[in-house]
């Protein structure tokens, strides 16, 4: 009878009538589960499968359901190594399979197929997929938050809410309502040779609509290419094949029309995406642009990449690091997969974007990048690093807490901006606070503080660098010198302390003409003398135009020895 009964479930299912469910990929530190890898999946349709011959596996392996199982409707199964059935038997039905794929950390690719080789379920998860920046550290588990929707990806995921940092064997701590009402979304293109291009969507496609190739049209008289192949298991990638090559330091755009996801959503506004063909960054092309290093209790650091060449660069290349006895660590991958960045373009690197997008304004979404886990940016002074896989340095910042605006009174949460991207990365005088008007951060568009000489030409000087105001006939001024190539000019003039404290307003809205020169005494605000030590004259010189421009030089106020 009981051979009868399993010969009687062991019809082939369909798609998605079996889903993973629950990922643990990282066990450790231990929460309250064992250390232990696994996966669960769960019977969300109303027959009963015998699943002996079905496979989970990864992009590298796979194993074999070796024994009879009867998985019931509405029920689940956990799936691990042989050698941790002992440990998770005891939360509920375990099998144990041989050469269990090793789960990677930071994301992988997982399916479960039938025997017959029918892929069931698929999906493609990442660290972002925990939107927890603590949790994806370890410990807990990854959980679907509604399996009648299993196609979404990143939206319908999240670490476990259980607080031994699972729930293998039972309904997920995270379960609840989560319909995929969003249409499908086409994230990137990229071209491993000039006639083929692989199209990347933010969740699996119906793969008999997206096979059809005159769903898609690349720009420029291209056309629609020849073919277009679905890539198995998760279907959301494409791979296209054109009959006319593509062209170097050329951007193509890339259209797709009529596809729907898995759920039937028809593409939408978010159909279109640019493409071209990559290029080896050389030095200096991919720039560090905004760092964040001291977050607000609640925030996230992130690093702001600026592509400032006329290069096509592929991200999966470049890694950001910082330095630890003045050698590179802590290198992470900035992208897993071959990721664009067009000149031109931004790039913010957080492992926290929800945090970032909450605190700041997040003109361009597509503009972010989530890694597991950014190198260590101290909050008062640190190093960071852009370095392909060959160890070559693209750009390099030793970042200092000083260099932020010496009158903020509370620097936790203000990113800092580079001025002009064509500077040096390292002339500190490059950096200045992003300001108050776009709440202190500007991540994956201009900078606040952006400024280059074709904005405003001038210049400041200030004679001599030290002075001594004793009246003694000898550097009792400082002079400060300007010169405009034309007239229209107004500026501001402050001089701040070693502390950063304002300590003589030297000109307000002055009206400049093409040279000229202002002077200081030495005495604060209140006419009374400052003491011997380091001071700052800061400069902000704009005109009608818009076009600003700031200097900042250092001066040593000294005393003759008498």
């Amino acid at each position: 009878m009981l051979a009868l009964s399993l010969c009687a479930h062991s019809q082939d299912p369909a798609p998605y009538n079996v889903v993973i469910d629950e990922i643990m990929a990282d066990p450790t530190p231990v929460r309250g589960l064992p250390n232990a890898e696994f996966i669960e999946l769960k019977n969300v349709s109303s027959q009963t499968f015998n699943i002996k011959g079905w496979r989970v596996g990864d992009a590298g392996s796979f194993a074999t359901i070796a024994i009879d199982f009867l998985l019931q409707p509405d029920s689940f199964v956990v799936i691990c190594a042989s050698s941790s059935v002992s440990l998770l038997n005891a939360f509920g039905p375990t099998i144990g399979v041989s050469n269990f794929p090793s789960l990677d950390n930071d994301g992988d690719q997982l399916y479960l197929r039938s025997k017959e080789g029918r892929t069931l379920h698929a999906v493609e998860y990442s660290a972002a997929w925990y939107q927890d920046p603590i949790k994806n550290q370890g410990g807990w588990s990854l959980e679907m938050i509604d399996t009648g929707n299993p196609c979404s990806g990143f939206g319908n995921w999240m670490a476990s809410l259980s607080a031994s940092g699972g729930t293998p064997g039972k309904k997920n701590s995270a379960d609840a309502m989560n319909k995929d009402l969003q249409p499908p979304v086409l994230q990137s293109a990229f071209a491993p040779d000039s006639n083929t291009i692989i199209i990347r969507f933010d969740e699996p496609l119906d793969s008999v609509k997206a096979a059809a190739a005159v769903n898609y049209s690349i720009s420029d008289g291209i056309g629609s290419p020849l073919l277009a192949i679905p890539l198995a298991p998760v279907f959301n990638q494409l791979k296209l094949k054109s009959a006319q090559a593509l062209q170097k330091n050329k951007v193509y755009t890339i259209t797709a029309t009529n596809v729907t996801d898995c759920a039937g959503n028809a593409i939408g506004a978010y159909h279109t995406v640019k493409l071209g063909l990559a290029a080896p960054a050389d030095s200096s092309d991919l720039v560090i642009n905004e760092i964040l290093f001291n977050p607000l209790p609640d925030g996230a650091d992130y690093a702001e990449l600026y592509n400032r060449s006329s290069r096509i660069i592929d991200l999966k290349d470049c890694y950001i690091a910082n330095r630890a006895n003045d050698r590179i660590a802590s290198v992470k991958q900035i992208s897993a997969v071959s990721r664009l960045l067009f000149p031109g373009e931004y790039l913010v690197v957080t492992d926290n974007v929800t945090a970032v997008e909450r605190q700041y304004l997040a003109k361009d979404p597509a503009a972010f990048a989530a890694i597991a886990a950014l190198p260590s940016f101290p909050d008062d002074e640190g190093d960071i690093v852009i370095v392909q896989a060959n160890g070559r340095v693209l750009d390099e910042l030793h970042y200092d807490e000083h260099w932020q605006f010496k009158l903020l009174d509370n620097k936790e949460g203000v990113a800092l901006e580079r001025i002009d991207y064509n500077k040096p990365t390292q002339d500190a005088s490059n950096w200045h606070s992003a300001s108050t008007s776009v709440g202190y951060g500007t991540p994956g568009y201009q900078n606040s503080q952006f400024s280059t000489p074709s904005q405003l030409q001038g210049s400041i000087t200030v004679i001599p660098s030290v002075f001594s105001p004793d009246n003694d006939g000898v550097d009792d001024m400082l002079s400060i010198y300007y010169q405009f190539p034309d007239s229209g000019y107004t500026c501001n003039i402050t001089v701040f302390d070693a502390n950063g404290r304002p300590v003589r307003y030297l000109t307000r809205n002055a009206l400049c003409g093409i040279q000229g020169v202002f002077r200081w005494n030495g005495l604060n605000e209140n006419a009374d003398a400052l003491p011997i030590g380091v001071y700052i004259i800061f400069t902000e010189v704009f005109n009608l135009g818009g076009k600003t421009n700031r200097f900042k030089q250092a001066v040593t106020l000294a005393q003759k020895l008498r």
